[in-house]
């Protein structure tokens, strides 16, 4: 019987049983879970830590980060193979099912409590892929939890000016050279200024240090009002400044590649685990690895703003 995290409650989240699974589709693929990513902004906000918990349904499933060694094949399955290890975004779960097209396979030798970072890294690659700023226009990256964290080692990748600011000194510290760290927003102006925190006074303040005409991104999800920003300022901003505020929503993209799109969500993962793997982005020190027993402990330490680390990978190797 296979196991899984679900959130029971506000603040509890628990190791369950799973019910029997159907049987494996002909195009599917399953196996045992190596490792699992925790997304701290959205599974907190959405279900452990939630602001309003009446809008949410206990209990809950989490989790949309994994990496698992397959076991079963599909009927028609042929390009993947018993024994192969891929990228899932699949939930914090001891067994893992999916269509062998959403699949990312690991290069040899890639550990999985760092592959799985490649889902956020495709969070920021939205906009990555759909901005008008070229290589070499001058970035700015606002907070740096760990999307922020990962879009300015993204946009740092890909040959832009990047610029990142954070008032945690603890958060600058992960950067690697090359990426100017700051405080707050404020002094150079940016072709385009990616908002990863989700609070709306550091919208506000990220616009304005957008240059005139350029991009504001919004990535960060503005689960709940944190400031008494004022909506009359960001709009003075926009329309004096010429500027481009639109979502960074990363589902804005087709989940695979289209003809007259720019961009996909697989594509984003595939190219995620390519840096990962020649470490042109590196995710050390990022995540504190614990078993899937430990989970409560663990989420609130996120939840509590307690912890070193940005976030959680459970290794579940030996569930």
């Amino acid at each position: 019987m296979s196991t899984s995290l679900q959130v029971s409650g506000p603040g509890r989240v628990e190791l369950v049983e799973d019910g029997p699974s159907a049987p494996l589709g002909a195009h599917e693929v399953a196996g045992r879970t190596l490792a699992s990513l925790v997304s701290p902004g959205t599974e907190l906000a959405s279900a452990f830590a939630p602001a309003d918990p009446s809008g949410v349904e206990f209990p809950r499933r989490i989790g949309y980060a994994a990496v698992f060694e397959i076991d079963e094949l599909g009927a028609d399955v042929r390009e993947l193979s018993v024994g192969d290890r891929v990228f899932h975004a699949g939930p914090h779960a001891a067994r893992q099912r999916a269509d062998a097209a959403a699949v990312v396979p690991l290069p040899v030798g890639l550990d999985p409590s760092d592959a799985v970072f490649a889902r956020m890294i495709a969070v920021p690659m939205a906009a990555l892929v759909t901005t008008r700023a070229r290589p070499g226009d001058r970035v700015g990256i606002s907070g740096l939890g760990l999307v922020g964290n990962l879009a300015a080692k993204a946009f740092h990748a890909s040959g832009y000016r990047v610029t990142a600011w954070d008032p945690v000194a603890e958060r600058r510290s992960h950067l690697p050279d090359g990426v100017a760290v700051r405080a707050r927003a404020d002094g150079d102006e940016f072709e385009l200024v990616v908002e990863a925190s989700g609070h709306d006074g550091a919208a506000l303040a990220a616009a304005r240090v957008v240059a005139r005409g350029g991009e504001l991104v919004l990535t960060g999800t503005p689960w709940a009002r944190r400031s008494d920003a004022s909506a009359h300022e960001l709009l003075h901003l926009v329309f004096h400044r010429y500027l481009h505020v639109r979502s960074g929503w990363e589902w804005q993209l087709p989940m695979q590649p289209s003809d007259f799109r720019t961009g996909s969500v697989h594509g984003n993962f595939r190219r995620a685990i390519d840096w990962l793997a020649d470490g042109t982005v590196r995710v050390d020190g990022l995540a504190r690895v614990v078993p899937p027993s430990g989970a409560q402990p663990a989420f609130e330490a996120l939840a509590g703003r307690t912890a070193s680390e940005l976030t959680v990978v459970f290794d579940w190797s030996g569930a």
